[in-house]
C-alpha cells in the first residue's frame, strides 16, 4: 500500500517567501573598480592640443577629462562599464615615436577588465560599443603619471610623464 505525504498548505505559502529571503542574503561579488575622477591639468591639454595641431588632426573630441579621441568606425555592439570583460586589439604610442612600445592585434583580442586599464582609456571606453575603433590621445596623469615602464629585461620603454597615444578596436564586451 503506497503511503502520501501531504504538504500542509502554509508550507507551500512559505516556500516562495524563504527562497526570496535566501536569495536576497546572497551578495553578488561587487566590482572593486570605479571610474576615477582625476582630470589633465591645463598645461596637459595644452600639449595635447599643440601636437594634435602639429600633426593636422583636426576631429579629435575633448572629454571634460582631458583626453582626446578620435572614434575611426562606431560599433553597434554594447558599451562597457568599468567592471566589464572586454577583448580589445590594441597599439600604444609614446607621442612623436612611430613604434609602439605594447600592442596586440591577435584575432581573439586581448581580454581584461576595462577596471584595470589606465584612466585615460577608462573615460573613453564608456562612451564607445564593441566594434569601434578609437585613437586616444592621453596626458600623463591618465596614464601611467610619474612611473616609467621597463620591459623584461631592465630596459625603460616609457618615460615617467609621457603622453600616449593609445589605438584601440573594442572586439566584444561581457
Amino acid at each position: 500500500m503506497k503511503t502520501r505525504t501531504i504538504i500542509p498548505p502554509f508550507i507551500v505559502l512559505l516556500l516562495p517567501a524563504t527562497l526570496l529571503v535566501l536569495a536576497s542574503c546572497m551578495k553578488a561579488p561587487k566590482c572593486p573598480y570605479s571610474q576615477s575622477s582625476k582630470v589633465a591639468s591645463v598645461a596637459e591639454v595644452d600639449s595635447i592640443k599643440r601636437y594634435l595641431a602639429e600633426n593636422s588632426i583636426t576631429n579629435a573630441v575633448q572629454d571634460s577629462s582631458g583626453v582626446f579621441y578620435v572614434t575611426s568606425n562606431s560599433g553597434q555592439g554594447s558599451t562597457p562599464d568599468v567592471c566589464s570583460s572586454i577583448y580589445i586589439n590594441y597599439s600604444v604610442y609614446r607621442f612623436g615615436y612611430l613604434t609602439s612600445f605594447d600592442s596586440n592585434t591577435t584575432p581573439t583580442g586581448f581580454a581584461c577588465t576595462l577596471g584595470q586599464l589606465i584612466d585615460g582609456v577608462k573615460k573613453i571606453s564608456t562612451k564607445i560599443k564593441a566594434g569601434s575603433s578609437v585613437t586616444m590621445f592621453i596626458p600623463p596623469s591618465l596614464a601611467y603619471g610619474a612611473t616609467e615602464m621597463r620591459d623584461g629585461n631592465g630596459m625603460v620603454i616609457l618615460p615617467a610623464n609621457s603622453y600616449l597615444k593609445f589605438q584601440m578596436t573594442i572586439l566584444s564586451v561581457q
